[in-house]
């Protein structure tokens, strides 16, 4: 794993706003007083959402003050775990799972998408900020292989023309309908299959 560093320009400041301090409130009120600490990286979670998909050092001191917990406890967790952004990401951040079963059903056309509608390059911003894509290990959603993950969304069964189309929505700021784009209904069998004996039909 790669070294994971704060970005180098960083915003002064830091708070909840309502709609975040409401949820961040509901989390701590499910453990025994005390205990509060617990819900750091759930309160991560919802910096993360509120800043545009990413965490600043300004938003983990908040947070090690609202659990009144130090700040380093804070900033290992941020910095431990990949699902925590620590740089701008922009708007759509697009996480393209290259594991095994992803990658032998074409995955790295999906990674040619992204390298011809956002940026050449993993974590580059594209040339209008709105977003920026990376490879990722397995998004337990292999049946539908190959797919990736647009902020909390997935887009499964896919291949490079139905990629471009997706990074063509949301470069305009649109949103594209998450999910299979072969018309399965969750992870169901190809061919609308219901038991196994369907398969001496297949």
């Amino acid at each position: 794993m790669s070294l994971r560093r704060p970005a180098k320009e960083q915003p002064e400041k830091f708070e909840f706003n309502s709609s975040s301090l409401e949820a961040a409130n509901a989390i701590i009120a499910n453990y025994p007083k005390g205990k509060q600490q617990s819900a750091v990286m759930a309160l991560l979670y919802i910096a993360q959402r509120q800043n545009n998909n990413w965490i600043p050092l300004a938003a983990m001191k908040y947070i090690a003050k609202f659990l009144d917990m130090p700040y380093i406890k804070v900033y290992e967790v941020a910095t431990f775990y990949t699902m925590y952004n620590l740089a701008p990401v922009g708007k759509y951040f697009v996480q393209v799972c290259t594991t095994t079963p992803c990658m032998i059903r074409g995955a790295y056309k999906l990674v040619e998408a992204c390298k011809e509608k956002i940026s050449e390059n993993e974590s580059e911003l594209s040339s209008n900020k709105n977003c920026s894509w990376m490879e990722v290990e397995c998004l337990g959603a292999c049946v539908n292989a190959p797919m990736m993950q647009i902020n909390d969304d997935y887009f499964e069964d896919l291949d490079k023309e139905k990629t471009l189309k997706i990074l063509d929505k949301i470069l305009k700021g649109e949103t594209p309908k998450p999910g299979s784009y072969r018309g399965r209904i969750n992870n169901e069998p190809e061919n609308s299959r219901k038991t196994l004996m369907d398969l001496k039909n297949a």
